[in-house]
């Protein structure tokens, strides 16, 4: 039987879940294992739409006093009675969650921060009245209740969430536990907006505050996109356990496996689904493990639940402007853009990476780029790592269509930003100067990312090709294009109408696998037009002075040969 229920879609609160009764793929077995190797701090890093901020959602769901039981029925961790009764609804918890703490400036950023500890401190109420608590205690909370961003409460601001913690203990006689989700976004935040420093100093003292010898703290589990540097925020931080992508432990709490997708895809009536589902969304390496990414997964099922002939999309490169992966390519040097490329073509390359780093440092090498991108989910592992090197690959066709779209739009931008030059082949173009052409498009391909000679059919070869010229004579503002034109007894690949009136040109282009055959492919691109009288379509339209080109492209190389009408 079909199931009904509704897809968590963009939901990331576990209670919502499981009141409304929503889909649900389980993951509390991460509250076992977190107990199985407790430390005081765990750093969980996974990429984006990886699963953290609902994980966490149900950490606080799980530990906090007053809990409703209930939303564990059926659950894994429910198996597990004697830690359930030890733990489960046994803390006061504080959750923050910083991926909202941003702005085009330190102090509106700051601002967020301060309301967002603000509206956590408000849900503690039952501490303005505690007889637990002594008057200067109650002053203490007022004082969260009220803080603003001033330079004379700096301190209260620096030191807001382990006053917390200690009043939580006070009240409760126990100890807090402390979630942050999303750590390092402030961070990015202010690295691209251009107050890191500042951020750095204060997100430094606002951890350091409830993290380090915090006697009212349990424990404390933290989330983030990237590992950074010990040294920058958690400096004197003992027994301090980060929990990357690369740790076997805890590798299938973060994206779904093979059997919950299966299982997913079965419940919605979609096995038929599988292959394209893994095609797109699979592929990333954690430990030991092998996930899909869920945002991808959880989107695609409910789309394609109600329109069967719904395809896969890109879900998760849509939700940023992936502006690391334009930032790596802008960086590329010829090494680095033959290493792409063999990326996109589905190749593996050894890269030893580092994985703390400071965000200053990400831009400082395209090695530290690496490193990032394989962080933050563009690219991931196969195998396991050898003599410090790890074997990277893209992991699925989505991320390659990020590759792609950054590829091509830095093709253009690289093209047209060299006018001088392009006007020169403008120029060659019209006049039948094919070495002038070949130079030219040449010079193009070779500092050129190929996304073009990929393991696709010819035909699709072709079509790449094809797209590259049809782009470069389109920057012709006087010219008009025209693709895959209906002409004489068949389609023309290119035609051009020139500024001209009397003027035009057309173009059959081939693919060849080897270099020594383009000539004859060329020859035989010319032939086609003259065989099949792509011309007519100019001649009707009475341009008499007509150009015909016939062009080949092998990897890297083109051939062009070209008469006149």
């Amino acid at each position: 039987m079909e199931n009904r229920l509704k897809l968590p879609v963009g939901i990331e609160n576990f209670e919502e879940i499981r009141r409304n009764q929503y889909y649900y793929i389980d993951k509390t077995k991460l509250i076992e294992q977190l107990f199985d190797s407790l430390g005081k701090v765990s750093l969980f890093t996974r990429p984006r739409r990886f699963g953290k901020t609902l994980n966490m959602s149900m950490l606080k769901s799980f530990f906090e006093i007053g809990t409703d039981p209930s939303l564990f029925d059926g659950l894994y961790i429910s198996k597990n009675q004697d830690l359930c009764k030890q733990h489960l609804g046994q803390y006061p918890v504080v959750f923050l969650s910083l991926k909202g703490v941003e702005g085009l400036s330190f102090s509106e950023a700051r601002r967020r921060c301060i309301q967002l500890i603000k509206r956590e401190a408000e849900r503690f109420y039952v501490l303005k009245d505690s007889q637990r608590l002594l008057d200067i205690d109650k002053k203490r909370y007022r004082e969260l209740l009220e803080m603003k961003d001033q330079p004379e409460e700096v301190e209260i601001i620096m030191s807001s969430i382990k006053t917390l913690s200690d009043l939580l203990y006070k009240h409760y006689r126990k100890k807090a536990v402390i979630l942050i989700d999303e750590y390092d976004v402030p961070l990015d935040k202010a690295f691209q907006y251009g107050y890191y420093r500042e951020m750095l100093h204060f997100i430094r003292g606002l951890l350091g505050e409830v993290l380090k010898t915090n006697d009212s703290l349990a424990f404390a589990v933290l989330t983030g996109c990237l590992r950074v540097s010990k040294e920058s925020i958690f400096t004197g931080l003992n027994n301090f356990k980060i929990l990357s992508i690369t740790d076997t432990r805890f590798d299938e709490q973060f994206g779904f496996t093979d059997t919950e997708v299966r299982t997913l895809l079965s419940d919605y009536q979609m096995k038929d689904r599988f292959a394209e589902v893994k095609e797109w969304y699979d592929g990333y390496h954690f430990g030991n493990a092998d996930v899909y990414c869920p945002w991808d997964v959880i989107n695609f099922v409910d789309r394609a639940k109600d329109d069967r002939e719904a395809k896969p999309e890109a879900y998760w490169i849509n939700t940023s402007g992936n502006d690391l992966v334009k930032r790596f390519i802008d960086k590329a040097n010829k090494t680095t853009k033959s290493e792409i490329e063999r990326l996109i073509n589905g190749e593996a390359i050894e890269k030893e990476l580092r994985l703390e780093l400071t965000y200053e440092e990400i831009d400082q090498s395209i090695e530290n780029l690496w490193s990032v991108l394989f962080t933050t989910g563009y690219l991931t592992q196969t195998g396991r790592p050898k003599d410090g090197a790890y074997r990277l690959i893209i992991p699925n066709r989505e991320v390659r269509e990020v590759f792609r779209l950054q590829i091509n739009e830095w093709f253009k931008k690289s093209i047209f930003s060299n006018t001088e030059r392009l006007t020169a082949f403008w120029k060659a173009f019209e006049e039948g100067d094919t070495e002038g052409v070949e130079q030219y498009l040449n010079r193009i391909l070779s500092n050129s990312i190929s996304v073009f000679d990929t393991k696709a059919r010819k035909e699709e070869k072709e079509s790449s090709y094809h797209n590259l010229l049809v782009g470069i004579l389109t920057g012709n503002a006087d010219w008009l294009v025209k693709s895959n034109v209906e002409a004489g007894e068949g389609f023309a690949d290119i035609i051009v109408e020139t500024d001209d009136p009397d003027a035009g040109i057309v173009v059959e282009l081939k693919y060849t696998k080897n270099f020594d055959e383009l000539k004859a492919a060329s020859q035989k691109a010319l032939d086609q037009i003259r065989d099949r009288r792509y011309q007519e379509y100019l001649l009707n339209d009475d341009r008499k002075n007509i150009r015909l080109y016939g062009i080949a492209f092998c990897k890297k190389r083109c051939c062009a040969i070209s008469e006149k009408l």
